[in-house]
């Protein structure tokens, strides 16, 4: 049983490099200077992901109409922010709704008078990605904190159950391109296309994950704790071999990109469990995932009001201890 524990953020020092590369690319580079756009080197949606999805997101909507905030699911709070762990398959704007509530029972039971706060959310995530979020009591607080996000001064690690090809590595940097497909489906992009100009009039923008590998099948990753970088420039070269694994990894975006982890996940050839939209399993081992299994597992920033050091954590899921 692997031990998840939340690590100091892990230094990075000169690694060795890798460069993803496939002679079949060149018909490809070859429709770009034509259409003058870059090539998309990620697959496109799976056909069976649209009817999964679509089920996902009324089951999600309906369970959101009904979900309510407890003082259990607090994990930090003062007078300028609340963090609250998410659980999985609501909306965020549903957190942010239920805020408001949860905030006027606590000042009914202390006997004090409520007054209206404004909230806004310092961060998103995705529907189905359970853990740390972050709600604002004010507009002035707020600004600080989207700004700390914008300029990456906010550290985060999210814990992803996957299954795919057996990594050969322990840590890895993977640093790509990050835009929308002319279909306006999330994609990854070679990092040489960072800038260019996408369908839609949007451009490709810079990508960058650190991945630790946690265990294999359950078992404690006892590859050699070098680390290594991977500049994405053409499709991915990851082929199974053999059977496939279960993977839990601990990832370090250095960048907020959306669906970032699923996406690199999926180019690295692990994706994450019951991500269909990102070719994830569906069922495995005889279970169907009803959401994908990805969490949100710390938030590390410097307090926009004090100043001082803020560390939040969520209680990590079940699938997170068991491997």
């Amino acid at each position: 049983m692997p031990v998840c524990s939340l690590p100091s953020i892990p230094s990075i020092s000169p690694p060795s490099t890798t460069v993803f590369r496939s002679p079949i690319m060149a018909a490809h580079h070859h429709c770009d200077s034509l259409d003058n756009y870059p090539v998309p080197l990620s697959p496109p949606l799976p056909l069976i992901s649209k009817d999964i999805e679509l089920n996902r997101a009324m089951s999600a909507s309906s369970k959101s109409s009904l979900f309510s905030l407890s003082r259990s699911d607090v994990l930090h709070e003062d007078e300028w922010l609340i963090a609250l762990n998410k659980p999985q398959g609501v909306y965020c704007e549903t957190i942010l709704s239920s805020v408001q509530s949860l905030v006027n029972d606590c000042v009914c039971g202390s006997g004090t008078q409520s007054k209206k706060t404004e909230f806004h959310l310092a961060n998103r995530l995705d529907r189905d990605t359970s853990g740390v979020i972050l709600v604002t009591k004010s507009h002035k607080v707020a600004a600080k904190l989207v700004k700390a996000f914008t300029d990456h001064k906010v550290r985060k690690t999210y814990i992803a159950s996957c299954v795919g090809q057996a990594p050969k590595w322990k840590k890895m940097t993977i640093k790509s391109g990050h835009g929308r497909s002319k279909f306006g489906a999330w994609r990854v992009y070679a990092a040489k296309d960072v800038g260019r100009t996408l369908p839609g009039g949007s451009s490709v923008r810079d990508m960058e994950t650190l991945f630790e590998v946690l265990s294999i099948n359950g078992d404690q990753c006892n590859q050699e704790s070098s680390e290594i970088d991977i500049v994405v420039e053409e499709k991915s070269s990851v082929e199974l071999v053999g059977n496939k694994v279960a993977v839990l990894v601990r990832a370090y975006p250095r960048s907020g990109r959306t669906h970032q982890i699923r996406l690199h996940c999926q180019y690295l050839g692990f994706p994450v469990k019951g991500d269909v939209k990102y070719e994830g399993v569906y069922e495995w081992n005889g279970r169907v995932y009803d959401g994908h299994q990805l969490h949100a597992e710390s938030l590390s920033f410097e307090h926009p009001m004090t100043g001082s050091s803020i560390v939040i954590n969520a209680p990590l899921p079940s699938w997170a201890t068991q491997g």
